[in-house]
């Protein structure tokens, strides 16, 4: 496995393969691996002739408040697993490769970033986009994979591509989870024992919605009343929210009429853990 720090080869790099004729799947990552983005980079090996890797805690994601200097940082750690993993090229760039003085260009999907996770942390998915848009352009890749517990997330950069014209294929990877139910989160390990016991209220909130929804119930209202229900059980539980939306716009619904997902944000102690599941009448 080659790790590439600089932006110019990098590029460099990419545009050789792609003379070559060689497929070039990307995998984005901010480090603290584990079994999901593995998951993800065993899924880009089967799709293509290279896979990338990037490792890179993007600044411009998080917020004033939030947990940038205390995110979980281990890089030799991380590049042993890919190195495992057989990853052609582990991408690591410093912030000042990616964000160099006097930078000032950002991409702001204006009617999905403000949703959801958006209204609670704002910036964010301008964040998101900015720094996968320059991924696109610096690792050429003909397809990105990205796992669906962050499902708001692959919305956002479904549309940049569209929007913005990349020649790339957004890939969706279902939610890797523990076998008790929790969805796989770098963020997991900011739980003590008590509040890694209560997140199972999230997955045990989503089985019961998809079991109302199989026994008929279409009222989005009394779906989320019973998410929240479960939840709100495990009083160090903080829901930031609960909604059925559409599944492309993320705008909420009323009824489950085709498929709809129901998105769940749920603060536990140091953690803010995200969730979802796909309804399906």
């Amino acid at each position: 496995m080659r790790v590439i720090e600089r932006v110019d080869e990098m590029r460099q790099w990419a545009e050789a393969e792609r003379r070559a004729a060689r497929r070039i799947v990307l995998v984005p990552t901010m480090g603290a691996l584990h079994e999901g983005h593995l998951s993800l980079v065993r899924e880009g090996k089967k799709s293509g002739e290279r896979l990338v890797a990037s490792l890179f805690v993007n600044s411009a994601q998080f917020a004033p408040n939030e947990d940038l200097a205390a995110y979980p940082r281990d890089f030799e750690r991380d590049r042993e697993m890919l190195e495992k993993e057989k990853v052609d090229i582990l991408f690591h760039p410093a912030a000042a490769e990616m964000y160099p003085e006097g930078y000032q260009t950002y991409v702001d999907v204006e009617k999905l970033g403000p949703l959801l996770c958006g209204e609670f942390r704002p910036g964010h998915f301008r964040g998101v986009a900015t720094v996968v848009a320059k991924l696109f352009n610096i690792a050429r890749p003909h397809a990105a994979i990205f796992g669906e517990k962050d499902y708001q997330q692959i919305q956002v950069i479904r549309r940049i591509a569209k929007d913005l014209n990349f020649d790339v294929d957004v890939v969706g990877y279902p939610t890797v989870r523990e076998k008790d139910g929790l969805a796989m989160s770098s963020r997991n390990v900011y739980l003590n024992q008590q509040e890694r016991a209560a997140a199972l209220s999230l997955s045990r909130s989503l089985k019961q919605a998809e079991s109302l929804v199989r026994q008929g119930e279409r009222e989005s209202k009394r779906i989320v009343a019973a998410v929240r229900a479960e939840i709100e059980e495990e009083p160090l539980a903080r829901i930031e929210y609960a909604r059925v939306c559409d599944t492309e716009t993320l705008e909420e619904v009323a009824t489950v009429e085709g498929a709809a997902v129901l998105v769940l944000a749920v603060r536990l102690g140091k953690a803010r853990l995200i969730d979802n599941t796909t309804l399906k009448p």
